[in-house]
């Protein structure tokens, strides 16, 4: 498989000494205009790599935060075929910034593997993150975005034992992504301690880089993740400050784009710190 943006962003940060910072919004909420505006918006305010959430109606591994966000963009009218054209128009005025596809298999598999990885990869997407579909189902759509060009990243948790930690990173690429906390995303911190301790376990057995989510909120708790991972992950807390942003019936305001790139610059501010902090 050729290099991706995903391969050549982590090679430069670790070129750099500082971890990555992943943001992620999800794709149509509230609307597909102020969707298209916040992704733009992610990579000057300090975002080295975007998760573009692909709304779903039974998202099982999401808090409330991001459920809340697939319903308001499912009500906007986003669909699958409309998150890749966000892609494709993000693409037009932005050639380096990775981006992931993040979500579940159904509408993938009502849309069609073939035709979706062959459109996702002509979009612009660099990779997929697909949290209901285990190792042990890699010819249903891992395999195929392989050989159609794209990374296919794995979710590796507390409770991924040294016996099934191989079959997770059998055909994984691009990064790994650990999820810190046992449960659905943004309802408890991570514990930094073993957290270091869980991706010291993952780099032994494969040279990717390690993302770090679910649970990180803070410009703090970036920078202290962002000391051991060559990435961390931030979803919940910038899904929230949009919600927090939009009007009583869901609309976006003048407040909604500043409400994201102020917290993203505060998070990215963190993990620019963090390895410096560590070598000081």
């Amino acid at each position: 498989m050729t290099s991706t943006r995903i391969d050549a962003r982590f090679a430069a940060l670790a070129a750099e000494g500082r971890p990555a910072l992943v943001t992620f919004v999800t794709a149509g909420d509230p609307d597909p205009d102020t969707s298209l505006a916040l992704v733009k918006a992610l990579p000057a305010a300090g975002a080295d790599v975007i998760e573009l959430g692909m709304p779903f109606s039974d998202p099982m591994a999401d808090g409330p935060a991001i459920q809340a966000a697939g319903l308001r963009a499912l009500k906007a009218g986003q669909t699958l075929a409309k998150t890749l054209a966000l892609v494709r128009a993000f693409r037009e005025g932005d050639d380096t910034t990775p981006l992931v596809l993040m979500g579940y298999y159904n509408p993938i598999y009502n849309y069609g593997v073939e035709r979706f990885v062959a459109e996702a990869k002509e979009s612009g997407v660099d990779g997929l993150i697909v949290v209901d579909l285990p190792p042990e189902e890699d010819e249903e759509l891992c395999l195929p975005a392989l050989r159609g060009g794209l990374n296919f990243v794995r979710l590796a948790t507390p409770t991924t034992d040294e016996k099934r930690l191989p079959a997770v990173l059998a055909n994984t690429s691009g990064f790994v992504y650990y999820v810190s906390v046992n449960g659905i995303t943004g309802t408890a911190a991570p514990d930094t301690a073993r957290v270091a301790e869980a991706v010291g376990r993952i780099k032994r057995h494969t040279a990717l880089p390690v993302a770090v989510g679910f649970g990180v909120r803070t410009a703090e708790q970036a920078a202290a993740i962002g000391e051991n991972a060559d990435g961390v992950v931030v979803g919940s807390a910038i899904v929230a400050a949009i919600a927090g942003s939009l009007d009583a019936e869901d609309r976006a305001t003048e407040r909604t784009l500043s409400a994201v790139t102020s917290l993203v610059t505060a998070l990215a501010r963190g993990v620019r710190e963090a390895r410096r902090d560590a070598a000081a």
